[in-house]
C-alpha cells in the first residue's frame, strides 16, 4: 500500500516548514540559546503543521534525528480519546520517571481542548510544578476552549493558514517530484480549495494524481464538485443584465448535474471578491458587498438551494427594473388608456336607480356591463384583465399566473405553459385552478377548458404594468419572487 503524499512530504525539520517563518525563527533561536520552556501551546487551523512541529521540536531538543519510529521518551497522547481524569493521573505518575537516554521527556497532547474539566485540573498541577526533565507540547484547533490557567503557563505559538502563494509553490514542487501532469491554474485552484490547510491541499493533489490524465482547472472543478467558470460567467451576466429568470435556470442546471448550493455560492463569492479587489466589480460596490454577505449564509440555510436562488434574484429586484420579457414598456403604454379595470365597481351602483326610471335603465343595462364581467373576448386582450382580477384578491396566484406563456389559439381552451415545474404544480391544484377559472369567467363570461403545461423554454406572456398600479409600493419583480417561492397568502 502506498504512502499518502501528505505523510510522505511532511516536514522533518524546522527549516522545511512552509509559511510559518515567525514560529520557525523563534524556536530555532530558543534551541540555539538553550532557553527551552517547560510547556508550549500550538494553536491554529487544522493542517497547518502543529503536530509536525511538535514532533520536530521533541527530537531537536534531545539532539535526535527526526524519525517516525516510536520513542519511549516522546509520548503522543490523543486527548480526544484519552480525555478523562484517569489518563491524566496516570501521566502525572509517570512524568517523574527519568530516562538516561535523552535529556528531555516530551509529552505531545493533541486536541488538548477535548480534556474534561477534572482532567484539566489534574494537568494544571503538573504544569505548575513540572519536573526539570519534562516538556509538554499542547496542540489544539480551539484554543478558546482551554482554561486561562492552562494557557498562562505555556508559551503560545499561533499557526497561520497557508498563504496561497507559498502553498501553490509547495504543491508544484510535490507535483514535479511525483511526476503529476498538472498546470498552474489547477494548482492554484487546489490551494484555494484547501482552505489554508497544507494537509488538505496535498491530499487533493494526491487525488488528482490518481486520475492518470493531464489535470487542468476544469478537471479539478469537475472532481471537486465546483461550478465551471462558464456557469459562473452566466450567473454574473444575468445579474448585470437584470434578468430575473436566467439565474434560476442556470442554478437548476447546476443542481441537476449534482452540484451543491454551498459549492456554487463559494465559487460565485470567489469571483466577486476577485473582481472587487481588481476594481472591476460586476455590480455596484454596495450590491456586491450585500451579495457576498448573503452568500456566506447559504450553507447554514435549512433550504440552501432555494435560499441561493433568492439571494441571486434579490439584487435584480431591488436595484434593477423587471426584465423586458416579463414587463415590457410598450405593453404598459398600451394598457393605460383602457378603463376596464376601473369600471368594475359600477354594476354595484347601477341597480339602485332602476325603480325610479325603469324605462331609460332598460336601454342602458346591456351597455353598462360591457367593460366588465362577461363582456371581453376570449383572447390575448382579456389576459391583462384576468390578471387584474386575480391580483385584487389572490396575489399569490396572480404572481404565478403572470409567469405563464398564455395561448388562446384553440377555441374554448386556454393553455398556460410555465418555465418551472413548481409553477405548473402550484396552479394545477384544484382550488387554484378554480380561482383562475372564476377570474376568466368574471372577465369574459366564458368557461373555457384550462390546460396547464411545463416547458423549460417557455417565456411569460407580457403583462401590462397597469395591473401593478393598485400597489405601487411593491415591486413587480418582488411579486415574481414571492410567487416563485410560495410567498403571499397560504393556499
Amino acid at each position: 500500500m502506498g504512502v499518502a503524499l501528505y505523510r510522505k512530504y511532511r516536514s522533518r525539520g524546522l527549516s522545511e516548514l512552509v509559511g510559518q517563518e515567525h514560529i520557525v525563527t523563534t524556536l530555532q533561536n530558543a534551541l540555539k540559546s538553550g532557553k527551552i520552556s517547560h510547556a508550549y501551546l500550538f494553536t491554529g487551523p487544522r493542517g497547518t503543521g502543529k503536530t509536525s512541529v511538535a514532533r520536530i521540536l521533541a527530537h531537536e531538543v534531545n539532539g535526535l534525528p527526526y524519525s517516525t519510529d516510536s520513542n519511549l521518551d516522546i509520548i503522543e497522547i490523543d486527548a480526544a480519546s484519552n480525555r478523562r481524569i484517569d489518563e491524566i493521573r496516570d501521566l502525572r505518575e509517570k512524568v517523574s520517571v527519568v530516562f538516561v537516554f535523552v535529556k528531555y521527556k516530551v509529552y505531545i497532547i493533541d486536541e488538548v481542548h477535548m480534556l474534561t474539566r477534572e482532567a484539566f485540573n489534574a494537568l494544571l498541577k503538573t504544569l505548575e510544578e513540572p519536573p526539570a526533565h519534562v516538556i509538554f507540547i499542547l496542540a489544539t484547533t480551539d484554543a478558546h476552549k482551554l482554561p486561562e490557567t492552562i494557557i498562562s503557563r505555556t508559551q503560545r505559538f499561533t499557526f497561520k493558514p497557508a498563504p496561497p502563494g507559498p502553498l501553490t509553490k509547495h504543491l508544484a514542487s510535490i507535483a514535479k517530484a511525483e511526476k503529476i501532469d498538472i498546470d498552474a491554474d489547477a494548482l492554484q485552484l487546489l490551494a484555494q480549495h484547501g482552505g489554508g490547510s497544507y494537509r488538505d491541499s496535498v491530499s487533493l493533489l494526491d487525488q488528482m494524481g490518481s486520475l492518470g490524465v493531464p489535470v487542468d482547472a476544469e478537471v479539478v472543478r469537475q472532481q471537486l464538485g465546483l461550478p465551471s467558470s462558464q456557469a459562473i460567467d452566466d450567473i454574473i451576466s444575468s445579474l448585470q443584465s437584470g434578468n430575473l429568470i436566467a439565474p434560476v435556470v442556470t442554478l437548476q442546471q447546476l443542481y441537476d448535474s449534482g452540484l451543491r448550493a454551498s459549492s456554487i455560492a463559494s465559487g460565485l463569492a470567489a469571483r466577486l471578491r476577485t473582481d472587487l479587489a481588481a476594481d472591476t466589480p460586476t455590480l455596484s460596490a454596495s450590491d456586491t458587498l450585500k451579495l457576498l454577505a448573503q452568500l456566506l449564509l447559504v450553507d447554514s440555510s435549512p433550504q440552501p438551494e432555494r435560499f441561493l436562488e433568492l439571494v441571486l434574484m434579490e439584487p435584480v429586484s431591488g436595484s434593477a427594473p423587471a426584465p423586458a420579457a416579463i414587463e415590457p414598456k410598450p405593453a404598459a403604454a398600451k394598457a393605460q388608456p383602457e378603463p376596464a379595470v376601473e369600471a368594475k365597481p359600477e354594476p354595484a351602483v347601477e341597480p339602485k336607480p332602476e325603480p325610479k326610471t325603469p324605462t331609460p335603465q332598460k336601454e342602458a343595462e346591456p351597455e353598462k356591463p360591457m367593460p366588465t364581467a362577461g363582456s371581453a373576448a376570449l383572447d390575448e386582450s382579456a389576459w391583462p384583465k384576468v390578471l387584474a382580477s386575480l391580483k385584487k384578491q389572490y396575489n399569490t396566484i396572480y404572481g404565478i399566473a403572470r409567469m405563464a406563456q398564455v395561448d388562446f389559439s384553440e377555441p374554448g381552451k386556454v393553455t398556460l405553459v410555465f418555465t418551472f415545474a413548481f409553477h405548473q404544480k402550484r396552479l394545477h391544484d384544484a382550488k387554484n385552478r378554480q380561482i383562475l377559472a372564476n377570474a376568466i369567467y368574471e372577465v369574459t363570461g366564458q368557461k373555457p377548458e384550462i390546460v396547464i403545461k411545463h416547458d423549460k423554454d417557455a417565456r411569460p406572456t407580457p403583462a401590462p404594468a397597469v395591473v401593478a398600479t393598485p400597489e405601487p409600493a411593491k415591486s413587480d419583480a418582488l411579486a415574481d419572487v414571492s410567487a416563485i417561492f410560495g410567498g403571499g397568502q397560504a393556499l
